[in-house]
Formats: structure tokens, C-alpha cells, sequence
């Protein structure tokens, strides 16, 4: 197409899932439901962590994050997907789709940042353990934290700005939110220099800490290994055993839309993927998170003697 005719567009329509129009009512009922649920689950690790001194540790300092970060990252795409069950193909106007762009990419990448420093937090406290305290302080868990966010959202500022830059000559976006390959296939010029920025953004932030993730559980594995007997070791092992399911499913699922080959999958099967990362797996980790650690059990009954004495009165 000549460069010179370019139109650029001021919406994008989004064509979500193609599915009989009957069943759109019980698919949107559904994903409301999951949405509830994600939501009301993540806040309530939130507020837990907060209420109850017993999870005053940094371990459920970083859970409390990431269960925060999750209500701004499910929310980043379930209205779209929402909107396009009751209404099928939904306009977007292109500001509030690059914006969506950027926030859902921004979350992404601090959420992969915030699993490493949660692997780092595990590492500290099995191969350090006279130390941890010292090291993991008050002020060091807030600076860690904010990294994490800082380095995501300005990572994400390389992608979601090339992205915008481009020339759209279609309008029709094969997703049910604002990704990146969906819209470059709708530039009016090669995008392939941007997918390759994209990849090499991407990768760096996500690779780098896959690699200090699983280089530090490595030295976890070695040390518990290492410990005289075996109720110790699975003790050690139980404190990390819900962050790799977190990591597993979050990375096999990422990784297989931005660093798989996009030919190698069928049309559709990236927002079937999408639906992974963004809603199931936000969904699974309060419950990730609860029902395999004893802790916060037990500081949901401490909070929940509390409420019933508070609502009783004098």
C-alpha cells in the first residue's frame, strides 16, 4: 500500500470471541462471575494482610502487592471482553485502546518483575535465614516494590508508544482488548522493525527474570537439600510452592503468546491463551495463595473472631 495514502483511524472495533448469539447472555454471566470472584479474592488478601499482624512478614508484604496489582490487571481487560459478549463487535476509540495497551502491558511486565523479587524474598529466607531480617527491612520491601512497578510501566512505554506511532489502514482488531500483534496487523507499513523492538523489550524484562527466578530457587533446591531432615525440607519447600505455581502459570502462558511463533497457532487461539494470563490466572492466585498455606488460614479465623466480638459489642 502506498505510504502516502495512509488514513489514520480514531476507533478500532474490538470482535471479541465469535460464538452463537444465544449463548453470549451465559458467556457474559460466566465472565462476570470469574470477575466478582477475582476481584473480591484479591481484595481480600489485600485487606487481610493488612489487618492481621500475623502476615507482617515480607512474604505476605509482596503477596499483598501482587494481589494488588491483579485488581488493576484483570480490570485492564474483563470490561472490553464483558462488553463484547453483551454488544458482539465493539468500538474503541483509539486513545482509550492505546491506553488499555499500555496499562495491561505496564502490569504485565511489573508483575514479572515483582515474581522475582518474591523469588528473591523466598531466598533470602531459606539460604540466609540469620540474615533475613536484616537484609528484608521495612524500607528495602517498599524500595523492591516500587522498582517494580517503576521498571514495568517504563518498560512498557517503549511497545505502547511504537505501537501508537504506526498507520492504521484497518479497523478491526481479531482480540477482545488492545494487544500488541492484533494492531500491528492493521498498519498500513511493515511492522516487523516494531514486533522485533517489541520482542527484544519484552524478552529482556521477561526472560531476565525467569532466569533470576529459577537461578534462585536453584540455590533454594541446593540448600534444602542440604537440611538434615525431611520435615524441614518440605517445610522449606512448602513457603514456595505457591509462588512456582503462580510463576508457572503466569510464564507458560505469556510466553506462549509473546515469544511463541504466531504462525504455529490457529486464528483465535491467542485470545483463548489471553484468557489465561489475564483472567484465569489473577483468579487462581488468592486461591493459590490460601487454601495450600496454613498461615493465612489461620489469620482468617484470628480475623474472623474479631469481626464476630466487634459486631457482638460490649
Amino acid at each position: 500500500m502506498d505510504p502516502l495514502n495512509h488514513t489514520w483511524t480514531q476507533s478500532f472495533i474490538l470482535s471479541g470471541f465469535s460464538v452463537p448469539g444465544t449463548l453470549r447472555p451465559l458467556a457474559f454471566l460466566g465472565t462476570l462471575c470469574l470477575y466478582l470472584l477475582t476481584l473480591s479474592g484479591n481484595l481480600f488478601i489485600v485487606v487481610l494482610v493488612q489487618v492481621d499482624a500475623g502476615l507482617s512478614t515480607p512474604m505476605y508484604f509482596f503477596i499483598g502487592v501482587l494481589s494488588f496489582l491483579e485488581l488493576g490487571y484483570v480490570s485492564a481487560t474483563v470490561p472490553t471482553l464483558l462488553h463484547t459478549w453483551l454488544r458482539g463487535r465493539s468500538a474503541i476509540s483509539a486513545a482509550v485502546c492505546f491506553i488499555q495497551l499500555y496499562v495491561f502491558h505496564s502490569l504485565g511486565m511489573t508483575e514479572c518483575h515483582l515474581l522475582g523479587v518474591m523469588a528473591l524474598d523466598r531466598y533470602l529466607a531459606i539460604c540466609r535465614p540469620l540474615h533475613y531480617r536484616a537484609l528484608m527491612t521495612r524500607k528495602v520491601r517498599f524500595w523492591l516494590a516500587g522498582a517494580a512497578w517503576v521498571a514495568g510501566f517504563s518498560a512498557a512505554l517503549v511497545p505502547a508508544s511504537l505501537t501508537a506511532t504506526l498507520p492504521f489502514c484497518l479497523k478491526e482488531v481479531a482480540h477482545y482488548f488492545c494487544d500488541l500483534a492484533p494492531l500491528m496487523r492493521l498498519a498500513c507499513v511493515d511492522a516487523g522493525w516494531h514486533a522485533r523492538v517489541h520482542g527484544a523489550v519484552i524478552g529482556v524484562a521477561t526472560g531476565c527474570n525467569f532466569v533470576l527466578i529459577w537461578g534462585l530457587y536453584g540455590g533454594i533446591l541446593r540448600a534444602v537439600l542440604k537440611l538434615p531432615s525431611a520435615a524441614s525440607r518440605v517445610k522449606a519447600f512448602s513457603t514456595c510452592s505457591s509462588h512456582m505455581i503462580v510463576v508457572a502459570l503466569f510464564y507458560a502462558s505469556a510466553f506462549t503468546v509473546y515469544v511463541g511463533l504466531p504462525g504455529n497457532r490457529s486464528e483465535g487461539t491467542d485470545k483463548c491463551i489471553a484468557l489465561v494470563y489475564a483472567l484465569l490466572t489473577p483468579l487462581l492466585n488468592p486461591i493459590v495463595y490460601t487454601l495450600r498455606n496454613k498461615e493465612v488460614r489461620e489469620a482468617v479465623k484470628r480475623v474472623t473472631v474479631r469481626v464476630r466480638t466487634v459486631l457482638k459489642g460490649p
